[in-house]
């Protein structure tokens, strides 16, 4: 089989017009799926710290160290460099207690572009009576 020698290069060129797209694309993937890792821990961590603040009778001290053992237990500690427990509200007898973690500047792409989300996790549960 004989190749034409205009043809020669052609698939170079198309690898090299195509890579950035590929690229872009992985690296995107990765990135979102970190994003949604620190997410998911956050919630956690909101979860473990209202479910310690029910459970010891409105103890936010108690509830935030839950809080930020959670999140310094998460890989290497993501969750937890800058994440922050919003104050909490008293649990009345029969009402709802909602703990909110936050952590800014959660990299997209790893900085490259100096894109950064705010994310937030939150936790729901029932006060006793």
């Amino acid at each position: 089989m004989s190749t034409n020698p205009r043809d020669r290069g052609a698939a170079a060129v198309e690898f090299a017009l195509v890579l950035p797209i590929l690229l872009l694309l992985t690296f995107g993937i990765i990135s979102f799926g970190y994003a949604f890792h620190v997410q998911t821990l956050l919630d956690n961590a909101a979860r473990d710290a209202v479910r310690v603040y029910v459970l010891s009778d409105g103890t936010p001290t108690q509830a935030m160290t839950a809080a930020r053992d959670r999140a310094a237990a998460s890989v290497a500690g993501t969750a937890a460099q800058g994440a922050v427990l919003q104050p909490i509200a008293a649990c009345s007898a029969g009402g709802n207690v909602r703990a909110v973690v936050t952590r800014t500047n959660v990299p997209l792409f790893g900085g490259v572009f100096g894109t950064s989300l705010t994310l937030e996790g939150s936790g729901t549960m029932r006060c006793n009576g």
